[in-house]
């Protein structure tokens, strides 16, 4: 399959999901410092379950990405390892932003 450009649009909303789902990273193991250190369970709670929907729709739009772009195996495998890192989104952010018509990695 030939690589196709992504279009503005995609490539947007995959970086807006990624900043999304590192933030909410950051945020979840925030909570989860306070649901043990104080017993206060609410911020786990509540970020979980966004967290949650923030980190499978970060996997899916990378693979969908990744076949319409034509990333390669490893360029995949390295962007979906973002979405476990902390930190991880802001680094694939960051670099779609340098670069946005080449692969991140």
């Amino acid at each position: 399959m030939d690589p196709k450009p992504l279009d503005a649009s995609d490539h947007r909303t995959f970086r807006l999901v990624a900043l999304a789902e590192a933030a909410s990273f950051i945020a979840l193991l925030v909570a989860t410092y306070v649901k043990y250190a104080q017993d206060e369970p609410t911020g786990v709670q509540l970020l979980g379950p966004l967290h949650g929907l923030l980190f499978v729709a970060y996997v899916l739009l990378a693979l969908n990405l990744a076949s319409r772009a034509g990333w390669s195996a490893r360029t995949t495998v390295l962007v979906l390892l973002c979405a476990v890192l902390p930190f991880g989104g802001f680094v694939v952010d960051r670099r779609l932003a340098r670069r946005p018509d080449a692969p991140p990695f």
